[in-house]
């Protein structure tokens, strides 16, 4: 029995070649490839049910978050004394107290402050033209 095979030339061009068996190498590939037989898919488990929301409490409990707080001598302690000082905080005090760019500053303020630790920031621009940010008391 001879096999046939199809190969091109390297300037492009197909032709046949046929190989007798008993000169093929002999890590090519088998004359007759066999299909995985098709297996049948498992059906669906029914969902589980899902749990009911946590109840809101006055105290935070099970899956409630506690306000953040700022730890001693942090980036953010330093930011929230500076913010509640009686005149507030420039941007370039928040920088300077920092290292930071004052995107980050901004940043920092509107995320980290406002959205996880729940305070609220204003700012009003000074008679100097520069924005004061402080912290608002209730």
């Amino acid at each position: 029995m001879n096999v046939v095979t199809a190969a091109a030339s390297r300037t492009g061009e197909i032709f046949n070649m046929t190989i007798p068996i008993s000169e093929r190498p002999a890590n090519s590939p088998a004359e007759e490839v066999t299909p995985k037989p098709v297996t049948a898919k498992r059906p669906r488990r029914a969902s589980k049910p899902r749990a009911k929301p946590a109840k809101p409490t006055d105290s935070p409990g099970r899956g409630q978050k506690k306000a953040p707080v700022a730890g001693r001598g942090t980036k953010t302690a330093k930011i929230i004394s500076l913010l509640q000082r009686p005149g507030g905080a420039s941007l370039p005090d928040l920088r300077k107290a920092t290292g930071w760019q004052a995107h980050s500053v901004r940043g920092f303020l509107s995320g980290t402050l406002k959205k996880k630790m729940g305070l609220r920031i204003r700012s009003t621009k000074a008679e100097n033209g520069e924005r004061v940010y402080r912290v608002a008391t209730k």
